[in-house]
């Protein structure tokens, strides 16, 4: 499903005439299954977000190529990214990122708008999802009317929305207290086993890696393979 060979990329530091080139990734290779959820593990500054980036079409990376579903990302044209982004891809972020003038059952529905399907469909498909995620009865709150976790739903809801195989998670679990974690954790274990839904996280805790299938460490630009996990 997803296919990324010798992946190097690296930032410019400094003004223009005392300008250096720091290795980010450093031929970076990963293979992911369909139905699988794995684990990139690595310190803040470690290019977990670079990665991630780059898989999703937000960053083109200097050299290597990533397939998703046999399509290479890099040589797409940005509106041809955006597309295929929005067929592929659904995004759990650390700090939610949900508009805030919108009620949960807004947010979910935002990229259902976005992608044209008409009202008695998306508003369907918001409602089953919202029950799927245990806020049924919170659909017309606003995010700040909702605790961290009830949040984190509403965004793994909209994630889903438009029922991409793959789902990438960037620190999901990074603003929760543990006991959130791990409804949570729980809640994207149920997901990849109910729907086979593939997920991508990245993170730099240990107890999110756990329930991965497989997890890597990414330390100086260079990915290696950990322990081999079942999910618990």
């Amino acid at each position: 499903m997803i296919e990324i060979q010798n992946l190097r990329h690296t930032f410019a530091i400094g003004k223009k005439e005392h300008e250096r080139k720091v290795p980010v990734l450093k031929g970076v290779t990963l293979d992911v299954q369909k139905g699988e959820i794995v684990a990139i593990l690595g310190k803040s500054g470690s290019g977990k977000s670079t990665l991630l980036h780059i898989l999703a079409g937000f960053m083109t990376p200097e050299s290597g190529s990533v397939l998703v579903n046999t399509k290479e990302t890099a040589k797409m044209k940005e509106e041809e990214k955006a597309d295929f982004r929005l067929a592929n891809f659904g995004f759990i972020f650390q700090n939610f990122q949900l508009m805030p003038g919108l009620t949960a059952f807004e947010n979910v529905e935002l990229p259902l708008k976005i992608k044209g399907e008409t009202v008695k469909k998306r508003q369907a498909k918001v409602r089953a999802l919202l029950e799927k995620v245990g806020l049924q009865d919170v659909a017309d709150h606003y995010p700040n009317e909702l605790s961290g976790g009830q949040q984190q739903r509403v965004s793994i809801a909209r994630a889903l929305v438009t029922d991409p195989p793959i789902l990438l998670a960037d620190e999901p679990t990074g603003s929760l207290d543990s006991e959130t974690e791990q409804d949570i954790l729980m809640l994207i274990q149920s997901l990849n086993q109910s729907l086979g839904l593939t997920f991508v996280i990245i993170t730099h805790d240990d107890e999110v890696a756990n329930v991965a299938h497989r997890q890597y460490r990414l330390h100086d630009g260079e990915l290696v393979k950990g322990e081999k996990r079942h999910a618990i």
